[in-house]
């Protein structure tokens, strides 16, 4: 995959990570404008590639009564507002075939969740489109089997390609990552580690994820240290009272000094 052709990607020429980064779900217009640009502000003082991140609606809740999103249109516009205003790519993740051309005209990378990854039809028609398809690694994957997933879009005729490592399923309530999946990863495709979902704790008694938020940094700087191509982090201004994953979301005050460190660290790597 070339960052090079992701529309509006600054920075691509620092040999740094790259981020993805915004709220789990949009919320509302003034929230995803204001966590944008908070995070913009930030990447482009550390020369971070940057796409913000924000789910048109969320398919998979424990429960019934949990938030799924505003509306598939009107989230979507404000997806597509966000790019506009601050000439940044945005991505976002489809469950079904048919929100694969949907989302396209708003975003311009597409996520496969990670319970859905083997879904054929899906990651083909998330391929179809000609959008940079990121693969979120299944929580009951090994990395070696996401070969297989990076080469259903690539037969699909689309070589613009990443997978993202979200760490893999330990008991019924607990996740791990195992960093020995970089680097096989790496030989297939780009690799991102998503640091926040890796720290979630699901399937809570209350039907709520449950999350370590307080492992963020401790995950993110070994991703680095592994080798990382990009990272993958939900950050909001008050995760408390974020509609979704805010149990292990970052909050926001902490990105800056969270990210400075990372740059640090990945500036020491380049050194060898």
């Amino acid at each position: 995959m070339d960052l090079t052709q992701i529309p509006h990607l600054k920075h691509t020429g620092t040999n740094n990570f790259f981020l993805l980064a915004g709220p789990c779900a949009i919320e509302s217009e003034t929230m995803a404008l204001q966590i944008a640009e908070t995070v913009l502000e930030i990447t482009d003082a550390l020369q971070i590639p940057y796409v913000f991140k924000g789910s048109f609606k969320k398919a998979n809740r424990s429960r019934l009564d949990s938030f799924t999103g505003i509306g598939d249109e009107k989230a979507l516009k404000i997806l597509r507002k966000v790019s506009e205003t601050f000439h940044i790519p945005t991505v976002t993740d489809i469950h079904e075939v048919g929100d694969a051309a949907m989302a396209a005209a708003y975003v311009d990378v597409l996520q496969i969740p990670a319970f859905l990854v083997r879904q054929t039809d899906l990651v083909v028609a998330a391929a179809q489109t000609g959008k940079v398809v990121n693969l979120k690694k299944g929580q009951f994957m090994s990395p070696e089997s996401m070969k297989h997933a990076v080469t259903k879009v690539e037969e699909s005729g689309n070589n613009q390609v990443m997978i993202t490592d979200r760490g893999t399923m330990f008991g019924y309530q607990d996740m791990v990552v195992d960093f020995r999946g970089i680097p096989t990863m790496r030989a297939y495709a780009p690799t991102v580690l998503d640091v926040t979902h890796s720290l979630q704790q699901p399937n809570q008694a209350a039907g709520v994820t449950g999350g370590r938020p307080e492992m963020i940094s401790t995950i993110a700087r070994a991703g680095i240290a592994a080798g990382v191509d990009g990272l993958f982090i939900e950050t909001h201004f008050d995760p408390a009272n974020a509609k979704s994953d805010g149990a292990n979301m970052l909050d926001i005050s902490l990105l800056k000094k969270l990210l400075t460190e990372l740059v640090a660290i990945r500036q020491t790597i380049n050194q060898f």
